[in-house]
């Protein structure tokens, strides 16, 4: 399982890179340098965001694949939170693009989850755990 879903988080994040540099490169030739700087902010964002599920919830997977999924709906659930109070917070700033920063963001968590799903339905990955045989279990 854990094998199957650094598979996933690998191409996924290589996926995203690539969306992200020619995003920031858009950005930039399209907004000028307020556009550079709200588009690297957007994928900071999300590249935190994002490596904080990666951490969180390949550690609970090693434990099992309930805890698997109660670690990735709490981060979620946080992670929601702390968008907000981050957008929030800039709400009339005009060091950078804000509107930027947003499409870019949507942009890369678009990417990300497309890729995810993609890679998971392509990747064989057993949801039931196989039986062992009675050789291998000693009886």
């Amino acid at each position: 399982m854990l094998a199957k879903y650094a598979t996933i988080v690998r191409r996924a994040g290589a996926l995203t890179a690539v969306a992200a540099a020619i995003m920031v490169a858009l950005s930039a030739a399209l907004v000028g340098v307020k556009g550079l700087i709200g588009a690297l902010v957007g994928v900071a964002i999300v590249t935190v965001f994002f490596g904080i599920s990666v951490l969180v919830v390949g550690r609970a997977a090693r434990v099992s694949p309930q805890a698997m999924m109660i670690a990735a709906m709490v981060t979620y659930l946080v992670k929601i939170i702390a968008l907000a109070v981050i957008v929030s917070n800039m709400n009339g700033t005009t060091a950078f693009s804000t509107r930027t920063l947003g499409f870019v963001a949507i942009g890369c968590i678009l990417v990300w989850s497309a890729t995810q799903v993609i890679t998971a339905v392509k990747v064989k990955m057993l949801y039931v755990e196989p039986e062992q045989s009675a050789a291998r279990r000693g009886g």
